[in-house]
């Protein structure tokens, strides 16, 4: 199976679905992920070897392709829709892909929400286009540090309806893929933190009865 994970920024891959990637990869699926704001530049602790971060995350967890864009960072609001509809339609086209995982649309950044509407209209190129293989899955995953901030009780909030166990192999490959991007781990009790994202895989495991997991909510499902 061809999995394609659409994120906002570099790092978003390992938070939302690390392990997941890393537990796929070893099954032999095929994972490649596509990121709309490269450079990451409105962070105020980037890391000069942003690029380079990237490419040992990448590793650690078994990622061989990655698209990336260049979307202004915390800025993709000003973006037109079809451009970034365009550019993940265009990975979804190289990759063949046919599961799709990418933020919650009520994330607390703005670069994420326009993310995922995008993935969400982009999803559709197979009823668009000769040669796209039928979509799966459409997957949201949790980004820590930005998901469980959906404070706007008028959308809806990220609800889980999937778990995959990784086991604590996975999710240790998960914390020293997210070590690899320098200055975005945290100390404790920050969520960007060992013991956090540990915490929280060990609680989605308890939820779906396995050992250690990560939570998405699956949104489309074609069997």
């Amino acid at each position: 199976m061809n999995y394609l994970v659409v994120v906002a920024h570099p790092d978003d891959e390992v938070l939302g679905a690390g392990a997941t990637i890393y537990k796929l990869i070893r099954e032999g699926h095929k994972v490649a992920v596509a990121i709309m704001c490269g450079e990451a530049t409105a962070r105020a602790n980037r890391s000069a070897t942003l690029s380079e971060d990237e490419a040992k995350a990448m590793s650690i967890i078994g990622v061989q392709k990655v698209f990336h864009a260049n979307f202004p960072n915390i800025k993709m609001n000003t973006v037109p829709h079809l451009d970034l509809v365009q550019f993940i339609e265009s990975c979804i086209d190289a990759w063949k892909a046919e599961v799709i995982l990418t933020h919650h649309p009520s994330d607390t950044n703005i670069d994420h929400q326009e993310t995922s509407r995008a993935a969400n209209a982009a999803c559709r190129l197979f009823q668009r286009r000769e040669g796209i293989p039928q979509l799966k899955e459409f997957l949201f995953m949790e980004v820590l540090s930005s998901t469980e901030w959906s404070l706007n009780s008028a959308e809806n909030r990220f609800a889980p309806n999937m778990f995959v166990e990784v086991g604590a192999e996975g999710t240790q490959k998960k914390i020293e893929a997210l070590s690899a991007y320098i200055d975005v781990m945290r100390p404790y009790p920050h969520p960007r933190s060992e013991k956090a994202i540990e915490g929280l895989a060990a609680y989605r495991g308890a939820e779906a009865g396995c050992d250690y997991a990560e939570a998405f909510e699956c949104v489309f499902r074609s069997c």
